[in-house]
């Protein structure tokens, strides 16, 4: 995973697409790529927890 990923971008983008998502304007096949933008990010921001999760756990057992 990259070093620079930053987590609260990546939150603030997933609220953008949710808002893009719950527009009834929104076309059908927009939903479509902002629902796989969201699993990206998803799946990064989750990778982001875990290791911020390690390095805690790291220094308990110090």
């Amino acid at each position: 995973m990259d070093n620079k990923f930053d987590y609260a971008k990546a939150i603030a983008e997933l609220d953008r697409i949710a808002a893009k998502v719950e527009n009834p304007e929104t076309k059908l096949d927009d939903i479509d790529a902002l629902v796989g933008r969201s699993k990206e990010l998803l799946g990064q921001c989750r990778e982001y927890l875990r290791t911020v999760k390690d390095k805690i756990d790291s220094l308990d057992k110090d």
